[in-house]
C-alpha cells in the first residue's frame, strides 16, 4: 500500500508529490492517517529555502491531527480510527529537562518535520518517544480536524503566557498581528488580560479588533511606543510579546515594557542579527528579558481542551485550506502575506 506526501527536495520552491509505502508502527509506536496539518511560519521559511534540513528530501508539517491507522506492539490505549492530535516533539522523558516537565528543551529531542517525517502526508509514523510522554491526545467529539491542527501553535502561546507570569488584569502588548500574534491575543484574553496589538497592516489590526483587542496601533507611526505608554498611565505594558522574529523590530519595542515587566522574544529570530541591549536598563528597571520556544505536552493538552470547550475559538484564524497538491500555492500566498492561518486538508470518510 502506498500513499502521497509533499516532499521538500532540493530547496527553495522545490516541492513534489511522491508515492511511498505506508509506514509500519514498531513497538510503542502509532501510525496516524492525517486529516489536517497546519502550515507554520517555520514551514514557510523552510519551503522558501531558509534553514533547510540537513537531509533531503524532507517531509515538513508539525501541526498534525488525524485518525489512528495502526498501533504497534505495546500500544493499548488507542483504538483504530480514533481521532487524535499529535504533540510534535519526541522527547526522551529522562534527561534533566524532561524530568522537570520542560520537554521542549529535551537534550535528545527530535520530532515531526525535524529529524523525522512530518504531517504534510497522508500518513505519519509517531515514534514511541511522543507516545510515551502522552503526546498523542484524543480529540474531543465537537472539535474538527482543522481545529485540532491549531492546538500546537496555540499551545506555544499558552507556554509564553505561563513563562511571562501573565495574570488577570495585566496589560499585554502583542507586536505583530500575524497568525501567532492573533493567537497570543486570544491566549492573553483567556487569562483575563487587556491586550494592545501593534502591526503595520490595517487589515490585520481590524482582525485583532474583531477578536477583542482593546487598542490596535499602527506600527508605521513613529510614536507607537509613546502611545502604549499613554494607554498604560505612563508605565508601559506588563508584558510585551514580540511575536515576529525581526530583531530590529523587537529592539524598537524595548521601551514599551514597564519597570518590573516582562519582554518575551517569541518569534524565532535569524542567526547573526544581534541588537544592542542596555544592561543598565535591565538592572535598574528590573526588566525580565526572556524567550519561549515551542511548548510542553501539558500546554498542548490544555490548548486542545480550551478549543474543545469553546473557551478559545480558532476557526476564525483559519483563512485558507489546501490539498497536498497545492503546497506551492500555499507557499506563494504566504510569501505575499495573504494567509492568516493555512491548513492542509486531506479528505476522509467523514467531514470533520
Amino acid at each position: 500500500m502506498k500513499f502521497m506526501r509533499a516532499a521538500v527536495v532540493h530547496g527553495k520552491g522545490d516541492i513534489r508529490l511522491e508515492s511511498v509505502p505506508v509506514p509500519t508502527a514498531a513497538e510503542g509506536e502509532l501510525v496516524v492517517r492525517v486529516r489536517g496539518s497546519g502550515i507554520c511560519a517555520t514551514d514557510i521559511k523552510t519551503l522558501l529555502g531558509q534553514g533547510l534540513p540537513k537531509n533531503l528530501p524532507a517531509i515538513l508539517g508539525h501541526e498534525a491531527a488525524g485518525t489512528v491507522f495502526q498501533t504497534g506492539p505495546g500500544v493499548e490505549d488507542f483504538a483504530l480510527g480514533e481521532r487524535v492530535a499529535v504533540y510534535p516533539i519526541a522527547a526522551c522523558g529522562e534527561c534533566f529537562y524532561c524530568t522537570r516537565g520542560r520537554h521542549n528543551l529535551c537534550l535528545h529531542e527530535f520530532g515531526l518535520g525535524h529529524g523525522i517525517d512530518g504531517g504534510f502526508a497522508e500518513y505519519v509514523r509517531i515514534p514511541r518517544q511522543i507516545v510515551n510522554i502522552g503526546g498523542v491526545v484524543k480529540i474531543p467529539a465537537q472539535v474538527t480536524f482543522e481545529q485540532a491542527a491549531v492546538a500546537e501553535p496555540l499551545s506555544c502561546c499558552l507556554a509564553a503566557a505561563r513563562a511571562s507570569g501573565l495574570t488577570a488584569g495585566a496589560t499585554v502588548l502583542v507586536v505583530g498581528a500575524g497568525p501567532m500574534g492573533l493567537m497570543h491575543l486570544k491566549a492573553s484574553l483567556w487569562h483575563g488580560a487587556r491586550v494592545i496589538v501593534a502591526d503595520v497592516r490595517a487589515d490585520r489590526l481590524a482582525m485583532a479588533e474583531s477578536m477583542g483587542a482593546s487598542h490596535c496601533l499602527d506600527a508605521n507611526d513613529e510614536g507607537v511606543v509613546d502611545q502604549v505608554c499613554q494607554l498604560t498611565g505612563g508605565l508601559g505594558a506588563d508584558v510585551v510579546v514580540a511575536s515576529l522574529g525581526v530583531p530590529e523590530v523587537m529592539e524598537r519595542y524595548f521601551p514599551a515594557v514597564r519597570n518590573g515587566g516582562v519582554f518575551n522574544i517569541f518569534g524565532g529570530p535569524p542567526a547573526g542579527r544581534p541588537v544592542p541591549v542596555d544592561f543598565r536598563w535591565i538592572h535598574y528597571s528590573e526588566i525580565i528579558l526572556t524567550g519561549t520556544f515551542a511548548s510542553t505536552p501539558d500546554d498542548f493538552r490544555q490548548a486542545l481542551s480550551l478549543i474543545g470547550s469553546g473557551e478559545i475559538a480558532v476557526t476564525d484564524l483559519i483563512s485558507h485550506r489546501f490539498g497536498l497538491e497545492d503546497m506551492l500555492e500555499a507557499v506563494d500566498l504566504a510569501r505575499r502575506q495573504e494567509i492568516i492561518k493555512g491548513v492542509v486538508i486531506i479528505p476522509g470518510e467523514d467531514e470533520n
